[in-house]
């Protein structure tokens, strides 16, 4: 009778639709369903908190303004998928308004859209980088707009420091803060799984020792009774009676160990359990799939011809195959090497990888089992002894399995002074936060005394290029043509604007200009008037009449 394989299913048409209630979504479904309109609505309230200026503020021109409509919906559709092309796009926009950056229409949207980039991107050499291109683009700007000088890159520096980096640290920090939340939950889920472990391996231990126990007690003293038994049946004068009686107690003890057999085969099925397949059918099996992968077995002088006992062989196969399971999720394309030696009274297996990520950390992990553990309490209750460990150029797995049983090892105590892998998780990632509070306190502060003595610098080097020497200005005279006098002038004009407090201009002038007379800020000023291209007016402005 051929094997029953699953029923047949009609294809799902217009004609023949699912019945009522199987085309509906699971909770899943409905999950999913809800996340995506929460995105939705959330990318809405981030378009429209990023538009609201352009009806309302009219500091940019109208065209721009209409040119931003939709380049912040687009930078809106990719805070999810590109978050640095998104953050561009303001910035752009800014730029393109003023070499300044900083516009009360754009640069909410750039805060914004920065801190998102900070919370769903991983990346802070880019992020960087972007950051400084665009004082490097702003740089540019400053020294070849017409009317742009190195102020406007210092305002664009102050807009990126405070609009765009700031907020990116803030939206790293809100990542780092859930990463822990996370941490301390994964915690918690790896506590629960080693609690089990251990419950588990409580129990199994048990199991093995009360097994051990009547193995070593009952079994002994119930075949001390059938040979006491069979020696009373062939003992002389013994009618025939007592010797039907002494073969049936031999019987009865014959039947009670074998009952005891199966008992101990029930307490200890979960550690005996064997499998049909070998280890070079895992190991042909394993190289089929692709993996590069060699076997090696040899066998002492004095080796047994009989196979292993099924509590050895199983354990082998198990090393073996977690062994290779973990080299082909730890160091994919490595070679592997099996190697199985068997000698008298024991078995000892080694498998070893070598291949292009050596450093791989093997040892149990988030999400990662208890490969390793289960293997190690494996060939323990075997009564041999297990080892994992790195190499210079992989990660080696070793185990010892003696023949003959031997007494069950205690379970390894773990040291005092050993850090819990958990807690060593657990505070990398407190230490990431702490780091990413310290990172948006200490950067801004860096960056803006940098800043401060950047601006300072070039405002002692603008008023020390500003000054007019005396003798300069005595030799100059009234009614000369701009041609003659602009050559002579300094680089820099006062402030690069009127000074406050500054008299009148002369009537039927077309500009003054104002220098210094020496580097500071109190010090009397030279102002000097042109109409139609010549010099008209030049006077010595004291403080006190600058102040009037």
């Amino acid at each position: 009778m051929p094997a029953a394989g699953p029923p047949y299913r009609e294809p799902v048409t217009a004609q023949n639709p699912l019945p009522a209630g199987l085309g509906r979504p699971g909770p899943l479904g409905r999950l999913g369903r809800r996340l995506r309109r929460r995105e939705t609505l959330a990318d809405l309230a981030l378009w429209a908190f990023t538009s609201y200026p352009l009806p309302t503020l009219h500091e940019v021109p109208l065209w721009l303004r209409a040119v931003a409509v939709p380049l912040l919906a687009l930078a809106t559709w990719l805070s999810r998928r590109a978050p640095l092309a998104a953050t561009a796009i303001p910035a752009a926009l800014g730029l393109a308004a003023t070499p300044e950056l900083f516009t009360s229409t754009f640069t909410p949207a750039l805060a914004a859209l920065s801190f998102l980039l900070g919370r769903r991107t991983q990346d802070v050499r880019r992020s960087l980088a972007a950051a400084g291109l665009l004082c490097a683009v702003g740089l540019v700007l400053a020294l070849t707009l017409p009317g742009a000088d190195l102020w406007n890159w210092f305002t664009l520096v102050t807009t990126v420091l405070f609009a765009a980096v700031l907020p990116w640290l803030l939206g790293r920090f809100r990542r780092q803060q859930y990463e822990l939340q996370g941490a301390g939950w994964e915690l918690a889920a790896r506590m629960e799984r080693e609690q089990q472990l251990v419950a588990e391996r409580a129990r199994l231990r048990e199991r093995s020792r009360i097994a051990g126990d009547m193995h070593d007690s009952l079994g002994h003293d119930l075949s001390l009774l059938a040979v006491r038994a069979a020696a009373l049946q062939v003992a002389p004068g013994m009618d025939d009676a007592a010797r039907a009686s002494a073969a049936e107690l031999r019987q009865a003890a014959a039947d009670a160990t074998e009952r005891l057999r199966q008992i101990i085969g029930l307490l200890r099925q979960e550690t005996t359990a064997t499998t049909a397949e070998t280890v070079p059918d895992l190991v042909a099996r394993t190289a089929a799939s692709g993996v590069r992968i060699t076997l090696h077995q040899h066998d002492a002088d004095d080796a047994p011809t009989a196979p292993p006992p099924p509590l050895v062989a199983h354990a082998v196969h198990r090393v073996v195959q977690e062994a290779v399971t973990n080299a082909a999720k730890h160091a994919p394309g490595a070679a592997i090497t099996v190697e199985l030696n068997r000698h008298r009274d024991a078995m000892d297996v080694t498998v070893r990888d070598t291949g292009p990520n050596p450093a791989a950390d093997r040892t149990p992990g988030p999400g990662s089992g208890t490969g390793l553990i289960s293997l190690d309490e494996r060939v323990r209750l075997a009564g041999g002894t297990f080892r994992a460990r790195k190499t210079d150029d992989g990660f080696e797995v070793t185990a010892h399995l003696p023949f003959a049983a031997a007494p069950l090892p205690a379970a390894p105590a773990p040291p005092d002074t050993a850090p819990s892998r958990s807690r060593e998780h657990l505070a990398r990632a407190r230490r990431r936060v702490r780091r990413g509070i310290a990172n948006a306190i200490w950067i801004p502060a860096a960056a803006t005394a940098v800043l401060a003595v950047l601006m300072y610098g070039f405002q002692l080097y603008t008023s020390h290029r500003s000054v007019l020497p005396e003798r300069t200005y005595e030799q100059l005279r009234t009614d000369a043509p701009a041609t003659d006098v602009l050559p002579r002038l300094p680089a820099y004009e006062f402030d690069d604007g009127r000074p406050d407090g500054a008299p009148p201009d002369p009537p039927g002038v077309d500009r003054c200009r104002f220098y210094r007379t020496a580097t500071f800020d109190n010090s009397p000023l030279y102002r000097l008037c042109f109409t139609d291209g010549r010099l008209t007016h030049k006077a010595l402005l004291p403080m006190e009449e600058r102040g009037r």
